[in-house]
């Protein structure tokens, strides 16, 4: 037993590393003074004048790899997945490098800044040769200000969502994202003009609770509901569409104001249009957005930008076992290991591969993993999706509309504007002027950056107003589908035919993604398969032994 007199605060974190884990140590770390300083804290607070948020020592993870003992494992990929992949793995001792065909980590979490560079493959681009050989590709230079951000992936994260579990583990600062907004607005090709989420909200819940009320007054419910609970519904529908002991909805302030009320009453919008009116504007989808359950308000989002979350997992993996600009070209399953070779023939070795690639991309890798894992891999289709980050020298949004934060909903084919969660009442700031998906994103794929920013400009018009085209700083577009390596924003199973296959190993391969999830789209859904894909990995190796 080690002389107490004796122990030096090296050998006193390692032992407390070994049995509590990496939050464990670095707990204690911060106890003895030795943690980070705020100075050194590699995401700071950008855009505001608080300066660096406080370095807080990470939590202790609820997932843990114990005993076994360490093999080689190579990793595919430096998105959410493959480096979850190797940062769980990592804690367990296992020897893990990442190779990443792209020239930075992160896949579809993707946070651009100023003197970031956009790449875009061809519109021609079918994945028949190397990205490049055909067409140019489109080259694009970011020049946003200093701390300005565009989250051009993911941007949001629900609460019961593991990935608030890693930021908690990791250590990444959170702040409010502001997921719906009543002050935002609403447009659909039914309306005549832009009207605010609330006022749409009490239109049509209005009008629901007034036909809803009438047709139990009038006895349609009779067979189905008794006196007392007609009478409980009626109670119900006067509070939910304020229509009043008449029955009837002629408005009222959940509509809002011309002049907001303060010394004097204000002055309200006054009678809401004809019920045909209201029904004919389209407006289901546009006020359940934010009802479905991965959906909230409030989400989160990282201090800074959503990339803090894969550069903290990165770091804890180590900048010298990623290896990025690295393409992979053949994967074989040999008997007492895997072989990796390279764009240029170089071949790795290691004892297990984790594939954290898009499944249309796998397909193109040349393995042996056999005919029925090809055919699971190329059954999800990828999909289309596309944003636009505008920098505005003048929060207008907030000066003049008094928007802080939440979408405003169209059905145009910009899809959704989203007003920034973060900096208020600074100068500048970014407004995400479309987050387009679907066959509307497929027609933007086709177009060059510029004309796509044209567009976006003039429908965002139609609700703003000419404000909108003004003071315009700089403009960066996406397309999922022409991102080098990458080649859609999520995928789509026609069938689950496969899936439950590639949950599994071939051979020494394994596979990861969210793509192999009921959390598809979502950093949570690369976070959950790699959390199966490692326990599945390390129960394998501890009964091998």
């Amino acid at each position: 037993m080690p002389d107490p007199a004796k122990l030096t605060r090296r050998s006193l974190l390692v032992g407390i590393g070994a049995a509590g884990g990496a939050g464990a140590m670095y707990a204690a770390m911060g106890v003895l003074g030795l943690a980070p300083s705020p100075a050194a804290d590699p995401l700071p607070r950008t855009g505001g004048a608080a300066g660096p948020a406080p370095y807080v020592p990470p939590g202790r993870s609820d997932f843990t790899l114990r005993g076994g003992r360490p093999a080689k494992v190579l990793v595919l990929g430096a998105g959410v997945a493959g480096l979850a992949c190797a940062y769980e793995l990592g804690k367990a001792g296992y020897d893990c490098t990442v190779l990443e065909a792209r020239d930075r980590i992160g896949g579809r979490s993707l946070t651009l800044r100023g003197g970031d560079t956009v790449t875009e493959l061809p519109v021609s681009w079918n994945g028949s040769a190397s990205p490049g050989t055909a067409d140019s590709p489109e080259r694009r230079q970011v020049r946003f200000g200093p701390g300005t951000y565009f989250n051009a992936g993911p941007a949001r994260i629900a609460q019961w969502m593991v990935t608030l579990d890693y930021c908690r583990e990791l250590g990444v600062p959170l702040e409010v994202f502001v997921n719906s907004n009543s002050s935002a607005y609403v447009l659909t090709s039914g309306m005549r003009a832009p009207v605010r989420m609330r006022t749409a909200r009490a239109d049509a819940y209005g009008y629901i609770s007034e036909l809803l009320a009438k047709a139990t007054d009038a006895g349609a419910l009779d067979a189905r509901l008794t006196k007392a609970d007609q009478e409980l519904l009626l109670d119900f529908l006067s509070h939910f569409g304020e229509i009043g002991p008449a029955h009837t909805y002629t408005g009222g302030e959940r509509r809002g104001y011309r002049v907001d009320p303060g010394v004097t009453a204000g002055s309200a919008l006054g009678r809401p249009p004809e019920l045909a009116e209201v029904l004919s504007q389209g407006l289901g989808r546009m006020l359940t957005m934010d009802a479905g359950y991965e959906q909230a308000m409030p989400m989160f989002q990282p201090i800074g930008g959503m990339d803090a979350i894969v550069r903290a997992l990165a770091g804890r993996v180590g900048a010298e076992r990623i290896r990025t600009g690295t393409r992979v070209t053949r994967i074989t399953n040999r008997p007492s290991g895997v072989e990796v070779e390279l764009d240029g023939g170089a071949v790795l070795t290691a004892d297990y591969c984790v594939a954290a690639l898009p499944p249309h991309v796998l397909t193109r890798v040349r393995t042996n993993l056999g005919a029925d894992v090809h055919s699971a891999l190329a059954t999800p289709i990828p999909m289309a999706a596309g944003k636009l980050g505008l920098e505005y020298g003048r929060r207008w949004w907030e000066l003049e509309d008094r928007v802080y934060g939440g979408a405003t909903e169209t059905d145009l084919e910009i899809g959704h504007i989203w007003y920034p969660s973060h900096d208020y009442h600074t100068e500048r700031g970014l407004v995400v002027g479309y987050y387009n998906t679907g066959p509307h994103a497929e027609a933007y794929d086709a177009m060059p950056h510029r004309d796509r920013v044209r567009r976006a400009l003039g429908h965002g018009a139609r609700v703003h107003g000419a404000k909108y085209r003004k003071d315009v700083l700089d403009a960066v577009t996406i397309s999922w589908r022409r991102q080098p390596h990458i080649e859609g924003a999520w995928v789509r199973w026609p069938s689950t035919s496969g899936l439950s296959l590639l949950q599994r190993p071939a051979g020494r391969v394994y596979f990861a993604g969210d793509w192999l999830t009921h959390l598809i789209a979502w950093q949570a859904g690369a976070l959950e398969s790699a959390r199966k894909v490692v326990t599945d990995l390390h129960h394998r190796v501890l009964k091998e032994g």
